[in-house]
């Protein structure tokens, strides 16, 4: 199935809304106003309107957010963040014999030593 990716959202071609339509929408959940969306876009203001309202009326959504949450409950959209972990978590699971990766440990208390030797470089010049 073919995607439309639109800042950190992917959207699911082929499933209740055109190819703008969904686009308008992913940068809606983007968080971005009408007019940033038609610079996006590279349309006018109006034209954006007409492809938010008509994803509107697909979704049987009153408000841009319940649109957005309408499509993101229907796998439309989704944050490409969980696609990311999703990936992350696989690639952990599978390579997990990885030579690079190390466990963290717990830092040497180098500071503590610095000091000592300084108070005894210290004292020498004194003496």
């Amino acid at each position: 199935m073919e995607t439309i990716t639109c800042g950190s959202w992917i959207g699911q071609l082929g499933k209740a809304l055109a190819p703008r339509e969904l686009e308008a929408i992913l940068w809606v959940a983007q968080g971005l106003t009408t007019k940033e969306i038609a610079r996006q876009m590279a349309v006018s203001p109006g034209t954006v309107a007409n492809r938010i309202e008509a994803a509107l009326f697909k979704l049987e959504a009153g408000r841009r957010i319940e649109a957005v949450t309408k499509a993101m409950r229907q796998q439309i959209i989704s944050p490409l963040c969980i696609l990311l972990v999703g990936i992350m978590a696989m690639h952990s699971a599978v390579n997990d014999g990885d030579p690079i990766r190390r466990d963290r440990r717990a830092p040497e208390r180098r500071t503590a030593q610095v000091r000592i030797v300084r108070r005894a470089e210290a004292f020498e010049l004194h003496a």
